[in-house]
């Protein structure tokens, strides 16, 4: 490159001199002259840049030199490496969502991300977050993505943007809004399918021109945007993933790098890459496999010095799905795995460098050999990353990992920042505030909708929380056997007596989509038996080929071998992120200051089958003073499953029961200074002393944990 500079001097050096002895006669000819030599040199300024799938040497060679002339803001790839404004650029990154990060601690997690000596974040964008209903666009809060770019840039860390539009991420259907769910004739997602790819366009119509201002060539982070996510491990429609690229080169022009994710294998390569699109394919593999073969194949899939290897998804922990053991890696393993990518000046991107929290009902699933083997992932999406759940970084995996990165970093590392002081506010006295039931004579009769055969809670308009389906049959001597083939994904079965005044409202038992069973109704009523039954949308399925989960009852419900016609359904839909649902009942119970909200219940619980049923549970702490408003965590050791709300925000599901998960976290953002409001769902069986034990530390102990990790 020094070469080419003295070239490019020593020409002009002759032609001054030249231009010293012409004559007055021959002036205008030298400037004429001169002034094609000067278009000429500008010339390869203005030229387009070679596309990732062409390279030839020379061209390469001359494209440094442009790159060292011009100094213009650029990322780019070139000689099997990135180039950031001229200079070779490792990738040292991580993922960090900021969905599941409150917005105050954005900047917080970033500076620790930092501190581990990331030069570059990487980040899904849920679909479903933005537009949680049809036409409903939502960038604010938690959703405020520009924000968190701004500061991402504010701190001088690049970004990778996985704008989907399916992302999987251990999140809600993969990212995809649920009412894609209730269109009629089905959606084929992930698809060709014109339908489809008609709401995708409109989505990515709204999304990627938000973004384009914040791109690496227009002043902003981004330096590089993904198509898609692992899709060969999915399907192989090549003309969807061109008609991505082409809608993303519209959007946000061709300066760009367009990347795709797949395992590194040859078969989900040739399904999910695309070529001739110059669109980069990075590859992921399981953290300890040898890097450097699967890079060369990655080679295979790039056009020539277009292939700097990167693992997009490093491994730092795994996820965990509630009844297993909670997942863990050792800290040095992972490190020394990542050595063997940075020693040879590859590039990663650490997945997770910080997992946070699936706030809400917005956890993901996964499915075994069919989809009744489902599996619900927790709250926490801890992910033993090197920066937990709650900020901390004093672990052992933090400091392996940082002082891996430190010996390949091109910058000094930042210092490292304490963890964030925990406190516990001790024990929080709930009581009993309503029985869900109690809540129907509250709803809008306008919004029960009947049907001949029960329908999915996607085609009510219901796209989290619960859905009570209520039918009713003849009493029968003996009792009568309930069976539903298919429910998604756990349903609480009640009857009752409607001629009796005080029938009440019995728990008979429940059915699980994973250990689906009959049920036997006793006889309790004279003539009409009312059959309730609630079922829990617990997560929908985020990864493989049963990715299209409705949830609710599903299929015909059996009564005696018989089908059982004629339901009601009422929604349920409880508070989600981001969403301002019809009908709320936790204001309604918080407001209520722990006493009962209805003075005459036309449905009473059954007083003996209290501890079965589905209530709601209210308490409250006191912090005294602002610099005591700090980070904690609640412990649910001796309730059963449910949900909870702080502050009118929504923490998400317990379940020690099943575990591991014993404490959620609730971030001091969520909190505040005076009377903080706390009130629970539990569908089951409450702590007999109605105590929930505010703590400073995380639990992940609970449950049999009988079950492995359920590896991908």
């Amino acid at each position: 490159m020094i070469h080419s500079r003295k070239q490019t001097e020593s020409t002009s050096k002759p032609a001054t001199a030249m231009a010293r002895n012409r004559s007055r006669k021959t002036t205008l000819i030298f400037f004429f002259l001169l002034s094609v030599m000067a278009f000429c040199a500008f010339v390869p300024v203005f030229a387009p840049l070679p596309s990732l799938s062409s390279n030839p040497h020379h061209h390469r060679h001359l494209h440094h030199h442009r790159r060292d002339q011009i100094n213009t803001r650029k990322f780019e790839i070139d000689d099997d490496m990135f180039w950031k404004d001229g200079k070779p650029f490792q990738i040292i990154g991580g993922d960090l969502h900021y969905f599941r990060i409150p917005p105050e601690y954005w900047e917080d997690r970033l500076l620790r991300a930092k501190a581990l000596g990331l030069n570059a974040i990487q980040t899904y964008v849920p679909w479903n977050l933005h537009e949680p209903n049809p036409g409903k666009l939502v960038f604010g809060g938690i959703a405020d993505l520009e924000s968190f770019l701004k500061l991402c840039q504010k701190l001088d860390l690049l970004v990778l943007l996985r704008a989907g539009p399916y992302i999987c991420g251990e999140w809600d259907l993969g990212g995809f809004p649920a009412w894609l769910l209730a269109i009629e004739p089905a959606l084929r997602l992930r698809s060709s399918d014109p339908a489809y790819l008609q709401l995708v366009e409109g989505w990515w119509g709204i999304l990627l021109p938000k973004v384009a201002p914040l791109l690496y060539g227009n002043g902003g982070p981004i330096v590089m945007v993904q198509i898609e996510n692992e899709y060969g491990s999915y399907g192989d429609d090549k003309a969807y993933l061109h008609h991505l690229v082409m809608l993303a080169r519209q959007l946000l022009g061709e300066e760009i790098i367009l990347y795709t994710t797949d395992g590194g294998s040859r078969n989900t390569l040739e399904k999910g890459t695309v070529r001739g699109d110059s669109v980069f394919s990075a590859v992921d593999f399981s953290t300890g496999d040898d890097p450097w073969p699967i890079f060369e194949l990655q080679r295979e899939f790039n056009a020539p010095g277009k292939s700097p290897p990167l693992s997009s998804e490093f491994y730092t922990g795994w996820l965990t799905h509630w009844g297993e053991k909670i997942a863990k890696t050792d800290a040095d393993f992972t490190a020394n795995a990542l050595k063997r990518i940075l020693s040879r000046n590859g590039s990663a991107v650490l997945y997770m460098a910080h997992g946070g929290t699936n706030f809400g009902f917005y956890n993901g699933a996964n499915t075994g050999q069919d989809e009744s083997d489902y599996k619900p992932d927790l709250t926490s999406y801890d992910y033993d990353a090197p920066i937990r759940e709650s900020g901390d970084v004093d672990n052992a995996k933090f400091r392996a990992i940082r002082r891996v990165i430190g010996q390949y970093s091109s910058t000094p590392l930042p210092s490292v920042p304490s963890n964030k002081e925990k406190a516990g506010f001790g024990s929080i006295q709930f009581e009993n505030t309503a029985f869900l039931f109690d809540l129907l004579d509250m709803r809008d009769m306008a919004n029960v909708i009947k049907s001949e055969n029960p329908v999915s809670m996607e085609s009510v308009g219901q796209m989290f929380g619960f859905l009570l389906y209520v039918a009713e049959y003849a009493s029968k001597n003996g009792g009568s056997r309930l069976v539903i083939p298919k429910v998604h994904d756990r349903a609480l079965v009640f009857i009752s007596c409607p001629s009796k005044a005080n029938g009440g409202v019995s728990y008979v038992g429940r059915i699980e989509r994973w250990s689906n069973q009959a049920l036997h109704l006793p006889n309790k009523c004279v003539s009409n038996i009312s059959l309730f039954i609630l079922v829990e949308n617990m997560g929908r399925v985020n990864y493989g080929q049963y990715l299209f989960d409705r949830k609710g009852i599903l299929s015909p419900v059996y009564l005696d071998g018989s089908i059982l016609h004629w339901w009601k359904m009422t929604s349920f839909p409880l508070q989600n992120l981001n969403e301002d649902p019809k009908f709320n009942p936790i204001i309604q119970v918080a407001s209520s200051r722990f006493t009962k909200i209805a003075a005459r219940k036309k449905l009473e619980y059954n007083s003996g089958d209290a501890s079965k049923g589905p209530a709601f549970y209210a308490g409250r702490f006191i912090i005294n003073k602002t610099n005591e408003v700090k980070d904690t965590y609640f412990s649910f050791r001796g309730w059963g499953k449910g949900i909870v709300f702080v502050n009118e925000f929504n923490i998400g599901r317990y379940w020690p029961t099943s575990g591991p998960q014993c404490n959620l976290y609730v971030p001091a953002p969520i909190l505040r200074q005076g009377e903080n409001v706390v009130v629970l769902l539990e569908l089951e069986s409450p702590n007999p002393e109605l105590v929930v034990e505010s703590v400073d530390q995380p639990d992940f102990s609970c449950g049999s944990n009988t079950a492995s990790v359920h590896q991908l």
